[in-house]
C-alpha cells in the first residue's frame, strides 16, 4: 500500500493534547515509513524578552532538550526518520510557514477541544491552522482519542 502522504509535520506544545497528536503522527509515520518533523513554537513572554537574549536562548535550549525527549520516544516507537525544530514566534504563523516552506503535506496536531465562551474569546490555534494551512490537517482531540481507545 502506498503512503497517502510524504512528510508529516507534528507541532507540539508538550500538553497532553499534543502528546496524543504526537502518538497519532508517529503511528502514521511508522505504518507508512514516513519522515516526521516535530515542531515546537516558542512565543517568549515579554518579561523574558526584556531580560535579554541570554534568557531567551537559555529557554530555547531547554525546549530543544525537551523536544529531543519527544523525538526519542517517537524513534523508540519505530519511526526511523524523526527531525526536531524549535522556532521562536507566533504559533499559528510559524506552523503555517513551516508547512508551506518545508513541503509538508500533512500536519497532525492536537486541540484542547475548548468550547463555549473560552473558545469564542481565545479561538483555537488548531482551528486557525486548518483554515490557513497549505496542506491537509489532522486535528486530534485527546478526550475523543482516549475514549475511542478505551472502547476498543
Amino acid at each position: 500500500m502506498s503512503a497517502p502522504f510524504r512528510h508529516l509535520l507534528v507541532p507540539t506544545d508538550f500538553s497532553p493534547c499534543s502528546d496524543e497528536a504526537v502518538r497519532v503522527g508517529a503511528d502514521l509515520a511508522r505504518r507508512y515509513g514516513l519522515p516526521v518533523t516535530l515542531l515546537h513554537v516558542f512565543e517568549p513572554p515579554r518579561h523574558l524578552v526584556a531580560r535579554g537574549p541570554r534568557e531567551v536562548n537559555a529557554m530555547m535550549g531547554a525546549l530543544e532538550v525537551r523536544l529531543g525527549e519527544v523525538r526519542h520516544r517517537v524513534a523508540a516507537g519505530g519511526v526511523t526518520d524523526v527531525r526536531t525544530i524549535v522556532v521562536q514566534g507566533a504559533p499559528l504563523e510559524q506552523i503555517v510557514e513551516m508547512a508551506r516552506d518545508g513541503g509538508f503535506d500533512l500536519i497532525v496536531m492536537g486541540t484542547h477541544g475548548a468550547g463555549g465562551m473560552r473558545h469564542l474569546l481565545l479561538g483555537s490555534v488548531a482551528e486557525r491552522v486548518v483554515h490557513r494551512a497549505p496542506c491537509a490537517v489532522l486535528v486530534v482531540r485527546r478526550d475523543a482519542a482516549l475514549a475511542q481507545r478505551a472502547a476498543s
